[in-house]
Order: structure tokens, then sequence, then C-alpha cells
């Protein structure tokens, strides 16, 4: 961001106050969707998860979540809910192969503590 607010300041003359602008605002905008998914995070406590993805928070209390399940590949996990639906655990960053698999593990072993999802078998 800084980097485009000196670019601004230094660009030759040609460049005039609205293109100066539209640089600092698209360093902005980047700099805020950075933001946006550095964020994400998943958290767990004695009484549920609070899943923190780019855009959106969600808590939820332990009964609440039937599984956690990432494919090879998947991006992140995916949380299947009581209610029938889904939600990605963007936190959890399938690219970071070994450390997903043991953060997976982790939360798996939690569900299955502290929530009512069933043993597998």
């Amino acid at each position: 961001m800084l980097g485009l607010v000196v670019l601004a300041v230094v660009v030759p003359e040609q460049y005039k106050l609205f293109d100066r602008v539209l640089m600092v605002g698209f360093g902005a905008v980047v700099a805020w969707i950075l933001h946006m998914l550095a964020r994400c995070r998943v958290a767990a406590d004695e009484s549920g998860v609070t899943v923190v993805n780019a855009f959106n928070t969600r808590r939820l209390e332990w009964p609440q979540i039937l599984d956690v399940t990432m494919n090879v590949g998947d991006p992140w996990p995916t949380l299947d809910l009581a209610d029938g639906t889904s939600i990605g655990a963007m936190g959890i960053n399938g690219a970071e192969k070994a450390l997903a698999a043991r953060q997976l593990t982790e939360l798996q072993s939690l569900l299955r503590a502290r929530g009512e999802a069933p043993d597998p078998a």
C-alpha cells in the first residue's frame, strides 16, 4: 500500500490526479482483500468452534457439527452441520499438507470427544 502511495507521488507529470488516486485506491482494495484472507481461522474451545472465513464468522456449538472432512486436493475442510448444510473452514489451508492433516485430525478428535458425532468404525 505504501509503495503505491509513493509511486503515485513520484510518477511523471503525464499522470493526472485521477490516475494517482486510482493507484492508491487499487492498493487499498488489494490490501483489504489480503487482510480479509489473512484473518481466516478455526478456533475451538470447550463449548464449540468459531469459524472465521474471509467474509463471515460463524460460531457453532459442538452438537451442531456432525463431521469434518477434507478430501485430497480440497483447499480447506468442510464442516457438515446438523441442519443439513455445510461450511468451509478456510482457516485450515489444504496447501499446507502436513499441517492441514494435523489440524484436521485435531479438530476431528475434539469433535469426537465433545460433540455428538459418532466415532469412526
